[in-house]
Formats: structure tokens, sequence, C-alpha cells
């Protein structure tokens, strides 16, 4: 009987995933942990305090609950990263260094990892970036996430860690606010559309961001974590990807329900971030080898989002 630890479990990520993650092995077998207190969207988890740079801790926890897998979701995002660079990359890499080491020692059966586009930078093919290319990220985010993608296969190949990774891109969900990261105006436009208030977009009405919904991020990670050894084929990180589309195209598909939504433009610190990563990924590896395939395009997931949110938050 697998028991599973998520680290970060009060994130964006993190408390959707520990409730599919609940549904799929039973919610007693997941331990839900993280540095914050728990909120209410985990409240029906074991829960435990936990500060990721703590290695003995960590060991303590991995010994009182029999864990098997560990989904390791804490990290400093990228906006928040350029904000205090070296704290960034502290938490990011030793963290991971942390999960990977008690990974080896207690000969746990799976590790879960999340890397990013980020990893890829200016030189980089913009236009269905392929698995394996030029990869020169310039953020502090993007540096770790790149490193901690040589460390996974490192310990897979050296030390037979099974630890599994996806690129993300940026992930559009309801249940959580903005989380500093250089995507997230995707999730701000959707309560402002519904607050009925004018939307002022921290980047460039022409950039082209890789994105994907928060449910296929989920059926992405639990699809490949489920997957038998022998069909994971990329033991860094794989590319995947759902969706492509601009600041307008988002706010076009969401007019179509809320057709007084106002939008201008005043690109930050962020718009250099956004510009160093792809348009689109190539994602044809994940969908080989282990049957990859997304649900929602972006009409499908703004018609969601628009549905449940008022309802989530009580708006």
């Amino acid at each position: 009987m697998e028991k599973v630890l998520v680290i970060g479990a009060c994130g964006q990520l993190g408390s959707e995933l520990t409730h599919e993650l609940g549904k799929l092995f039973g919610n007693e077998q997941v331990i839900a942990s993280d540095i914050s207190q728990p909120n209410k969207a985990i409240e029906a988890f074991t829960f435990e305090r936990l500060d990721v740079m703590n290695r003995e801790l960590i060991d303590t926890i991995i010994k009182k609950h029999g864990i098997t897998q560990i989904y390791h979701l804490a990290a400093i995002l990228s906006a928040k990263g350029e904000e205090n660079p070296q704290w960034a990359w502290n938490l990011n890499m030793t963290g991971l260094l942390n999960i990977l080491e008690a990974a080896k020692d207690h000969k746990l059966n799976k590790i879960y990892w999340p890397s990013s586009i980020a990893v890829f930078g200016p030189t980089t093919p913009r236009v269905d970036t392929p698995q394996h290319t030029v990869m020169d990220p310039n953020t502090v985010y993007g540096i770790s996430k790149l490193a901690g993608e040589r460390w996974c296969e490192y310990y897979h190949n050296k030390y037979g860690v099974d630890v599994r990774s996806l690129r993300y891109p940026g992930l559009i969900g309801y249940k959580s606010l903005p989380g500093g990261g250089t995507t997230d105006y995707a999730v701000d436009i959707y309560h402002k559309a519904i607050a009925g208030e004018d939307f002022t977009c921290f980047l460039s009405e022409e950039t082209v961001l890789p994105m994907m919904y928060m449910p296929d991020a989920i059926k992405a990670t639990i699809d490949l974590m489920e997957a038998p050894a022998e069909k994971v084929k990329v033991r860094s990180s794989y590319n995947v990807a759902a969706l492509s589309f601009t600041p307008v195209e988002l706010a076009n598909s969401i007019k179509r329900r809320y057709p007084d939504l106002k939008m201008d433009f005043a690109p930050d610190f962020r718009q250099k971030i956004a510009d160093s990563w792809p348009d689109s990924i190539d994602d044809s590896e994940a969908r080989k080898d282990w049957g990859w395939q997304e649900s929602y395009d972006i009409d499908q997931m703004s018609d969601d989002i628009l549905e449940n949110l008022p309802k989530y938050f009580g708006k």
C-alpha cells in the first residue's frame, strides 16, 4: 500500500493535487505538508508542518508515516525568485537535494518533482520547443530548475531513484490566488472579470506563452507517476503542452461571458522573463512514451473557471 507525502500541499498545484491523490489512494494514505499553516483546501488530510530545508525532519516524517512516495512541490517561483535570488536558489536546490537523498537512503518507490518551461532561454527555439534543445535560462528560477533536472537524472542513473518530472507551462486554476509567477496574469484576469473590475496586464498584448489548465496539469502528473517505469524514458523532465495564447486571446475568451471586461497593458520586469520563454512546446515524447493528452482548450477552460470560481470564493 502506497503512503504519499505531498510537500507544498498548500500551494496552487499542491492543494488540488493532494485531493486527486486522495481519490487515487484514499485520504488516509496521503500526508499533506507545508511550511505554512494548513488551509481549508487540505483539511481532510493528516498534516505535517515541514520546512524542506530541514533534512532531519524529512527523515522523521518519512519514518513516522511509512512514506513510499513523495511529491516535492515546494519552490520559489520566477517573479518572486528575481526579488531575492540567493534565497530562491537555496530553497529550490537544497530542498530538492534533501528529497533526493532521502529517497535514496529510505529506498522510496517514487519521487515527483516539477520542472518548468523556465529552463529554456533566449536562444532556445521559441516555436515547438523540442524535448532536447539549447537551455540557457536567465532567471534564478530557471537556473535552479535546469540544475534540478540534471540532479534528478543523476540520482536515477547513479542510485536508481525512480524520480519523475514534467516541465510545466503556465498553470491556470481557480482554487488559489496568484503565487508569484510570470504567467499569473492568466489567473488574476478571471477574478477581475467576475468582480467587474478593469484588468491591467503586466505582459504586453502580443506575448504568447504556453499554458495549461490545472485539471490537465494534475492529470499529466498522475499519469506520469502511474506509468510503468519502463515507459518513462526521460529522467530529467518531460515537455508537456496544452495551450498557447496571448493576453488578448484570453480576454476574448472571457468576454464571451463577461463582455464588459476592459484590459490595458503595463509591462513590468516580468516581460523580460516572458520574452525568454517559448511560444509553444513540442511534447511528442510524453505523448509517445506514456500517452499524454490534454482535455481543455481555451474556451472550455474559461467556461469552467467562470462557472466555478464565484462559487468557490463565494463571489
